[in-house]
C-alpha cells in the first residue's frame, strides 16, 4: 500500500469553499481563465494557497467559457499547445508576482479526457508544459496518453485518480451527461479510494474491477459536498496511515 498520497482540488472557479478546501489538500489546482477566472481569481487563489502551505498547479482548459470547459470540442494539436502555453505563461507570470512557485499541470475538463485518450492532442500538452518549464510535474491517467507524453516531454508525472467520479470499464471516467457519474456519499468514496491504494483496482459501474495507479487524488471543488468529501477522505486516510502530501520532484515510473 502506498503510504503517502497527494489530495489535489480544482480551485478559483467561483465555488465559495476553496478556503475550507485548501486547508484539507496539499495541491491546488487553479482555473486560469479559459473555463473560468480571470487575473483577480488567479491571484486571490494563489495567494490563500500561499497561506495554507498548498503546492499551487495550473488548470488549463479549451477556450469554452460557455459550458465550464467540459464539453468536447474539435481542436487540433497547433490549437491545444498554444491554448496551454498561453495560459501557462499568464498563470506563472501571477505565481511569481506573488513569489509562489508553479508545481504542476493539470489539464481541465474536456481537454483532460481527450489528452488522455489522443495521442496528438496529449504530445501537444506535454510539449506546451516541457516548453513552459520542463521541471512541472504533470497530473493524468496511469496508462494514457498523457502520461505517456508527460514521460516522453521529460515532465514530472504523478498517476492520478478521483475520488468522486465512477468509472467505466475501460478506465475511462463516466460522463457527466450520466446520472451515476458523481459518487454522493463520502464515507463510500473514502473507502473505495482506500481500496485503490491497497489493491491497486476500482470497481466500474458494470461490475469490472479495472487497475488504476494511485500519487494523487482529485476532489472536484464544485462537486456538491465537496468540503465534505475532502474532510472523509482525508479522516479516513489519516486513521489508515497514510500521510499525505504533494508530489515531490520528478518520479520515474516503470
Amino acid at each position: 500500500m502506498n503510504l503517502h498520497v497527494d489530495l489535489n482540488a480544482d480551485l478559483g472557479e467561483g465555488a465559495g469553499h476553496d478556503d475550507e478546501l485548501l486547508r484539507l489538500v496539499t495541491s491546488a489546482n487553479i482555473a486560469t481563465g479559459f473555463h473560468v477566472g480571470d487575473a483577480d481569481t488567479m491571484r486571490a487563489a494563489v495567494a490563500v494557497a500561499q497561506a495554507h502551505k498548498v503546492s499551487i498547479g495550473a488548470h488549463p482548459s479549451l477556450f469554452d467559457r460557455k459550458n465550464f470547459g467540459r464539453k468536447e470540442l474539435p481542436v487540433t494539436p497547433d490549437e491545444v499547445f498554444d491554448a496551454v502555453v498561453y495560459q501557462l505563461g499568464v498563470f506563472q507570470a501571477i505565481t511569481g508576482a506573488a513569489k509562489a512557485r508553479l508545481h504542476h499541470v493539470k489539464p481541465h475538463g474536456a481537454l483532460y479526457n481527450m489528452a488522455a485518450r489522443d495521442k496528438e492532442l496529449a504530445d501537444a500538452v506535454g510539449r506546451a508544459v516541457a516548453a513552459v518549464d520542463a521541471r512541472l510535474i504533470l497530473f493524468a491517467p496511469v496508462r494514457s496518453e498523457l502520461a505517456r507524453s508527460a514521460e516522453a516531454n521529460g515532465l514530472g508525472l504523478a498517476y492520478e485518480v478521483f475520488a468522486d467520479r465512477n468509472y467505466c470499464s475501460d478506465g475511462s471516467l463516466v460522463p457527466r451527461t450520466q446520472p451515476d457519474a458523481l459518487l454522493k456519499d463520502p464515507e463510500a468514496a473514502a473507502a473505495r479510494v482506500l481500496r485503490m491504494l491497497r489493491d491497486g483496482k476500482v470497481r466500474s459501474i458494470d461490475g469490472v474491477d479495472v487497475e488504476v495507479r494511485v500519487e494523487t487524488i482529485c476532489v472536484h471543488g464544485d462537486t456538491p459536498r465537496a468540503v465534505e468529501f475532502a474532510r472523509a477522505l482525508r479522516s479516513r486516510l489519516e486513521k489508515e496511515g497514510v500521510e499525505i502530501r504533494a508530489p515531490k520532484g520528478m518520479t520515474k515510473h516503470e
